[in-house]
């Protein structure tokens, strides 16, 4: 015959397995809103609403609609080639974009304020096969007003702002792979 104390441990564990499940379990629900999900060092939350809606032309003379783009995740990024920062961050915006499909996230990329030439010169020089929109009169750099360059948003499927992030990033990097697959996960 087993002690009463066998009960009492075997009746604990039971307790305590039921209590962690059932936090594992809570934890994946608060996942699944997006609103929820912290974001890595250096991306805020930026829940402006509807994104501004723009037309402009890419470097082989196409219309781009930003509206157009929905139904997925979107990386809108506003650079310069003058921008030090632009020139460093652009090889991992790059790889970026080589992860992900495009009905999953698709990079925008906006130039601002600068000629046709120039971009194409400065994405063949750093070995970039981005095709970027040419914001040449910077009016859509004005409607979105970027604190800065670069500045990137994320905005998702319903075309609503929801991220920000001033400055550089390593967007390669695992922490914020890793978020963008969170978020593409929990729009589904």
């Amino acid at each position: 015959m087993k002690k009463p104390y066998y009960y009492f441990k075997q009746l604990l564990l039971l307790i305590i397995v039921s209590l962690v499940s059932s936090s594992f379990i809570s934890s994946i629900s608060i996942a699944e809103n997006v609103d929820e999900i912290n974001p890595p060092f250096g991306l805020r939350h930026y829940d402006i609403g509807k994104a501004p809606d723009f037309i402009l032309n890419n470097i082989d003379g196409e219309k781009f609609q930003l509206s157009e783009a929905r139904g997925r995740w979107i990386f809108l990024h506003f650079w310069a080639s003058w921008c030090g920062p632009c020139r460093e961050e652009m090889p991992a915006v790059q790889r970026l974009d080589d992860i992900f499909q495009k009905d999953e996230l698709e990079i925008v990329m906006v130039n601002t304020a600068e000629d046709e030439d120039t971009i194409f010169e400065f994405l063949a020089a750093i070995n970039v096969e981005l095709n970027s929109l040419l914001d040449s009169d910077g009016q859509v750099t004005e409607v979105w007003k970027p604190r800065g360059l670069p500045t990137s948003f994320l905005i998702n499927p319903k075309g609503e702002v929801k991220y920000q992030a001033i400055g550089g990033r390593e967007w390669d990097k695992t922490e914020y792979v890793q978020f963008i697959r969170r978020l593409i996960a929990t729009s589904k």
